[in-house]
């Protein structure tokens, strides 16, 4: 099948208790690629017929609010992930665990998720500002192989 899921943090956010929402206006988030990227990182097994290249900058701490404001429409959004998202602004690892978790779990939610099937030929776009995207694994002896183009962003705000 070879799929991809993007999930709409638009709705992700939306969908959160008004009493939620509020709390997370205020928290911001501690980002960083030391986990997946690191030499020693939890990505590493992945990295088998790649070239990587990374540099000491990509394991830095940057700070992002765990709501963010879409710079073209100025629709909020829940701007967290499992990959890069480690804990929140002042506290530790431990103590932004439990939020965090639910936090991930309901940004991926399926209610809020587009799945699409690759085939020869095809092309999908997205708003990298605006989803969360996970490549599924359903390629089991089969090499994944692709053409990527980024736009370069803004920062969060």
């Amino acid at each position: 099948m070879r799929d991809t899921a993007d999930s709409n943090q638009y709705l992700a956010y939306e969908t959160l208790s008004p009493g939620m929402q509020r709390m997370l206006q205020s928290v911001t988030g501690i980002h960083t690629a030391r986990g997946p990227f690191a030499p020693e990182g939890r990505s590493k097994s992945n990295w088998k017929n790649m070239e990587v290249q990374t540099s000491d900058k990509a394991y830095e701490e940057m700070e992002h609010p765990v709501v963010r404001t879409h710079p073209e429409t100025g629709r909020k959004m829940l701007f967290v992930n499992r990959t890069f998202t480690v804990r929140f602004k002042d506290m530790t690892e431990q103590e932004s665990a439990p939020l965090l978790e639910y936090l991930f779990r309901h940004a991926s939610d399926e209610r809020f998720t587009c799945r699409f099937r690759w085939s020869q030929g095809a092309v999908a776009f997205w708003d990298n500002r605006a989803v969360l995207h996970h490549a599924v694994g359903d390629y089991s002896g089969y090499r994944r192989e692709m053409r990527r183009v980024a736009i370069s962003g803004d920062r969060p705000v």
